[in-house]
């Protein structure tokens, strides 16, 4: 009897052990996540966060500095869409210098509240939850920007906008404003129009930060695409792995 027990638990442990080996596979393959190029989902992440990290070092540099807003079309702060009409009312009344003088000073508050953007946005990077790491790797140009701004906007306008109203103090945006604004107020009623909000820290704020996700996404496309651009192993082997 004995006999046929200990047979039958050999027969029986032959039967399952490709089974065990086979669940082992699977239980290994769902840890690590890995795709083709044996990356893991781990590895792909801190790629991702770390091609971020280069995209805003670079973008900030491009941005806070003389012109870095002013002359780039791309990210320029135009008038405020919203008080176009102040805007033509006052070249209308012959303020076209302070029209001009304004526009400036308006980027160039961007410009001065870029240089403390990187620390933000480097948090935000860095706190940035991320699930599936290879959704986003395959996600073709801008993915992993568009990713961030998607997932920490709030956050960033709420730690930036303190920064962008020191800004408007130190250039002396209002000085410019001011008068502009206030004049067309006065005059808006008696012409049928709607007074406007006086406030630029919002406008500023907001231009300013998807300025900079643009010069971002820029620079997460050249990692993409330009194989020099991969400054690090890790950028190296993460992007290197989308067979550019």
């Amino acid at each position: 009897m004995k006999k046929i027990v200990v047979f039958g638990g050999l027969i029986f442990t032959s039967l399952l052990a490709p089974g065990c080996d086979t669940l082992q596979q699977l239980a290994t393959n769902t840890q690590t996540q890995t795709g083709t190029s044996g990356l893991t989902n781990a590895e792909v992440i801190s790629g991702l966060k770390e091609a971020l990290s280069v995209g805003i070092g670079n973008s900030v540099n491009l941005a806070s500095v003389t012109n870095g807003f002013l002359n780039n079309a791309k990210i320029r702060l135009p008038f405020p869409e919203d008080a176009i009409k102040v805007k033509q009312k006052a070249i209308e009344w012959g303020m076209q210098g302070q029209v001009d003088k304004f526009e400036e000073t308006l980027n160039r508050a961007a410009e001065e509240a870029a240089k403390e953007a990187l620390p933000i946005f480097k948090n935000a990077i860095t706190s940035m939850s991320v699930s599936d790491g290879f959704a986003i790797l395959n996600g073709g140009n801008g993915a992993a920007t568009n990713y961030l701004k998607n997932n920490t906007k709030t956050q960033l306008v709420n730690a930036f906008s303190p920064k962008v109203a020191a800004a408007i103090e130190k250039v002396q945006l209002t000085k410019y404003w001011n008068p502009i604004v206030t004049k067309y107020n006065t005059a808006a009623p008696l012409l049928g129009f709607n007074q406007v909000n006086e406030d630029l820290n919002a406008y500023v704020t907001e231009k300013a930060i998807d300025g900079l996700f643009k010069l971002v996404a820029d620079e997460e496309n050249k990692i993409r695409e330009n194989v020099s651009a991969r400054v690090t192993d890790l950028l190296k082997k993460v992007f290197g792995s989308i067979g550019k």
